[in-house]
C-alpha cells in the first residue's frame, strides 16, 4: 500500500510543491493540506515544509505553531504518526514542543544558502530507516535562524538518549555540537534544517541524496 503523506501549506510556505515532489519520487502519495484544516485527511505521515510562514514574524515558526491544522498534527505525533519538520517546519516542531531546543539567528547573522555535507547518526527514525550509519550526505540549505540551541542539560539528554539524528560536517551556522537534526524519543518526529527535499533530481539541486528521506518513509529497502 502507498504510503500517504500530507503536505501542509502555510501563507509563506515555499517548499510544499518541491516536498510532494520528493515524496512521488520516493514512492509515497502526497496529499495536499491547508493550513486552516482540522482534519489530516487519514494519511499516514506528515511533512512541514520550509519557507517564511507568516514572515517569520514574532519567530520563526511560532506562528505557524497554533495554527488550526496544528492541533491534529501535534495529537498524532504523540499518538506515533511520522512528522517530518524541514527548516521552517523544524522551527515548527520546536514552538509546539514536538522537539526541544529552538532556532536562533545563524552565527555570523547571514543568511546561508548552499549545499552542506551532513552526517547521519540515527538510523532508527521513521525518517532516516534508508540509510547505514555514518553516512555522509550533500544537502543544500537555506536560512537565516538556522542556530540550533538548547540548554546545557538538554543536549545532554538528546547526545545520551541517541537523538541526534544528523550532523553537519563543517557547522555553517553555529549550533550546537554541529546539529542539523534531530527526533524525539520515539523516532517518529523529527527536524532538520537542511533541505533533502531539493537533493532528490539528479539533473538539478545538489544530486540524489535527500531521496533517502522519502523512501523511509515509504518502506523502500535496498
Amino acid at each position: 500500500m502507498t504510503t500517504r503523506v500530507g503536505v501542509i501549506t502555510f501563507p509563506g510556505t515555499l517548499d510544499d510543491r518541491d516536498a510532494a515532489t520528493a515524496i512521488a519520487l520516493g514512492g509515497g502519495e502526497a496529499v495536499p493540506l491547508w493550513h486552516k484544516d482540522k482534519d489530516l485527511n487519514g494519511v499516514d505521515a506528515i511533512v512541514l515544509p520550509g519557507g517564511f510562514s507568516y514572515g517569520d514574524y514574532l519567530r520563526a515558526g511560532a506562528l505557524a505553531s497554533v495554527s488550526p491544522i496544528m492541533d491534529a498534527v501535534v495529537d498524532s505525533a504523540k499518538e506515533g504518526m511520522p512528522v517530518l519538520g524541514i527548516c521552517n517546519g523544524f522551527q515548527m516542531l520546536c514552538e509546539t514542543g514536538l522537539l526541544p531546543g529552538a532556532l536562533t539567528r545563524n552565527e555570523n547573522l547571514n543568511f546561508i544558502c548552499r549545499p552542506e555535507l551532513i552526517t547521519i547518526t540515527n538510523t532508527k527514525t521513521s525518517w532516516t530507516n534508508f540509510f547505514q550509519p555514518n553516512t555522509e550526505l550533500l544537502i543544500p540549505i537555506k536560512n537565516g535562524e538556522g542556530c540550533y540551541q538548547i540548554s546545557d542539560e538538554g543536549l545532554k539528554n538528546l547526545e545520551a538518549k541517541g537523538l541526534v539524528v544528523a550532523r553537519y560536517n563543517n557547522n555553517p551556522n553555529g549550533s550546537k555540537n554541529d546539529i542539523a537534526a534531530i527526533c524525539n524519543e520515539a523516532g517518529n518526529v523529527v527536524g532538520i534544517m537542511p533541505h533533502p527535499e531539493h537533493a532528490v533530481d539528479g539533473l538539478v539541486g545538489a544530486g540524489v541524496d535527500g531521496l533517502g528521506f522519502f523512501w523511509s518513509i515509504a518502506g523502500v529497502t535496498v
